[in-house]
């Protein structure tokens, strides 16, 4: 007998949205011209989030509001 599977509203998200990165703190860049500031790898973290999200609502358009 074939049945159909039944969804746990327990289980994960298999696709859950994504989050977007933790901004650096008020006090955490030292401004002294790092050559790897937090500010450039929270720029790069920015970058693939908004990526991240835009592949995520081509996937799910009705998230679109």
């Amino acid at each position: 007998m074939n049945e159909l599977p039944v969804h746990d509203p327990a289980a994960p998200d298999p696709d859950p949205r994504p989050q977007p990165p933790e901004a650096p703190g008020p006090n955490e860049c030292c401004e002294s011209g790092c050559p790897i500031c937090v500010m450039d790898i929270y720029a790069d973290e920015l970058a693939a989030y908004r990526q991240r999200l835009a592949d995520w609502t081509a996937r799910h358009p009705e998230a679109q509001a």
